[in-house]
């Protein structure tokens, strides 16, 4: 049987036509050594091994092996073989190195399709995804990985055949039924087992809903600022987006929309994000009117409903009216950690069985050892345990978080849309402020908020920067927030203690 570095050699061998055979094997030892292939201090294979590998004779590798030790490229060891130089010979850099490279064919420029360049030209995924203040990141440290493990390696020992397999059944089985009894009592919402999907995300929900519910050009509404992977998805498959104000009790209806219908509303009722206003009753009742009357969906984003810290929590919109025109979402990625990557569409049951055959004809379903495990720990309680746990230490964080506003930088930082939930806060600005070169230079200082303004569609956007607290440990949130308080200063914005200084004693 060939080694990698046998195959490697092989294809190389093919590619060298002069010269003696152990010239030519000597060649193409070096340039996989130049190339990286054989790394520094790694052994070379066994003469007489490498010799019946390739098929040639044992003498022909041994002159091979020779010709490298003479030039420097390795370095025998009496009783242990040899093994490739720590650093290469100068030699390699010039000649046969340089002349190697320079021959290489120059890569041409990549043209993007349209969708592609709009794509990137719009992309918002940072590259920032912990630390003080990333937005919606939760604390991926307090999750009870030990517990998970165990669970999930006594399903390992023996997995059934169909958990090895791909699925074209929506997802596992006993996760979808977890899943319908935890969410009927925690987000009153209104479904079986069979309406549900277990997708990759909330992005992959979306980017299904929009493809099987939708034609190039279609109008689909969001709410202006919403999130901007929303967006993304429906912008490249096509879309018109209608951008929709929000205020205080979240998404306001269209005036036009009798005239001109969208096929998809895109809300966060719950928490709007990323303003964290709350849809009121009123609203939630003109949607699904508006919604019924003209054969639309409402698409509900429940991305992070369990975390409310005080009075009431909101029911989801889906459960609000029997059959309801609502798909709605949810992710674990808030609850337990993003690399998880399970979420979940709950499908009213005209569009389970297409949205279930177009899942598997696009994404291909799988991780059905981990949904099963999944479902395990929600059915002995750990998942409503660990949330109860979240709950109270992200309470603490944004409780520390909102004492720090208000005594260094005022209350009129936190106004109007800050309700008692979600996993950040948004810092209100005054209007005409950068928050843009805030955020940036917060970011060389090692500190990472996101811009609000950025979140918007339309030009009048508000500033201010979003803050997340859930991963963010209370001796590390003070000198974070001296960071962000230098940079605000600096960038013209007055604090509570500039004001003081003004006033004089």
């Amino acid at each position: 049987m060939r080694t990698l570095h046998g195959d490697h050699l092989l294809q190389r061998l093919q590619r060298e036509t002069e010269g003696a055979l152990h010239a030519r094997l000597f060649r193409s030892l070096r340039g996989a050594i130049i190339d990286g292939i054989m790394l520094p201090q790694s052994r070379l294979p066994a003469s007489r091994d490498l010799a019946r590998e390739l098929g040639v004779s044992r003498n022909t590798v041994l002159n091979a092996y020779e010709h490298l030790l003479a030039e420097g490229y390795v370095k025998a060891r009496t009783g242990s073989g040899t093994w490739v130089a720590e650093t290469l010979p100068d030699s390699c850099l010039s000649s046969s190195g340089a002349a190697s490279r320079t021959t290489q064919p120059r890569v041409p420029a990549v043209k993007m399709s349209r969708r592609g360049a709009s794509l990137l030209g719009y992309a918002g995924a940072s590259p920032h995804q912990w630390g003080a203040f990333v937005p919606g990141a939760p604390d991926v440290t307090a999750f009870p990985h030990a517990q998970f493990s165990r669970i999930q390696a006594r399903l390992s020992r023996e997995p059934a055949i169909e958990r090895l397999i791909y699925s074209s059944a929506g997802g596992c089985s006993e996760l979808r039924g977890a899943l319908a009894d935890y969410l009927r009592v925690a987000r009153s919402v209104n479904c079986d087992a069979d309406q549900i999907l277990i997708t990759e995300g909330v992005h992959q929900a979306v980017d299904l809903v929009s493809r099987m519910l939708c034609d190039s050009g279609d109008r689909v509404w969001i709410e202006d600022p919403g999130y901007w992977g929303t967006r993304n998805i429906l912008r490249i498959n096509g879309l018109k987006i209608m951008p929709v104000p929000v205020d205080e009790e979240g998404i306001i209806p269209a005036s036009d929309a009798d005239r001109a219908p969208p096929r998809l509303m895109f809300v966060t009722p719950s928490h709007q994000y990323p303003l964290g206003s709350h849809l009121s009753l009123a609203r939630r009742q003109q949607m699904l009117a508006l919604a019924r009357r003209h054969h639309s969906w409402i698409v509900e984003d429940d991305y992070d409903s369990e975390f409310r810290f005080s009075g009431q929590p909101f029911p989801s919109l889906q459960g609000l009216e029997a059959d309801a025109p609502v798909i709605y979402m949810g992710t674990f990625s808030k609850t337990l950690y993003p690399a998880l990557r399970i979420g979940y569409m709950i499908v009213p049951k005209q569009l389970i069985a297409p949205l279930r055959t177009a899942a598997a004809e696009l994404y291909r379903g799988g991780h059905l050892l981990i949904q099963r495990a999944l479902a395990e720990f929600i059915r002995e309680g750990h998942y409503a345990a660990h949330i109860r746990r979240m709950r109270l230490l992200y309470g603490k964080r944004r409780a520390f978080l909102i004492s720090l506003i208000q005594r260094y930088l005022g209350p009129d930082f936190l106004r109007e849309f800050n309700h008692e939930a979600g996993l950040h806060l948004v810092l209100n600005l005054p209007d005409g402020c950068d928050d843009v070169a805030i955020a940036a230079r917060a970011l060389r200082q090692g500190v990472k908020v996101r811009p609000l303004s950025q979140y918007y569609m339309q030009p009048q956007a508000r500033r201010g920067l979003l803050l997340g607290f859930a991963c963010v440990e209370e001796r590390v949130m003070l000198p974070a927030f001296n960071v962000l308080r230098d940079c605000l200063a600096k960038n013209g914005v007055a604090s509570r203690a500039d004001h003081h200084q003004a006033a004089g004693p």
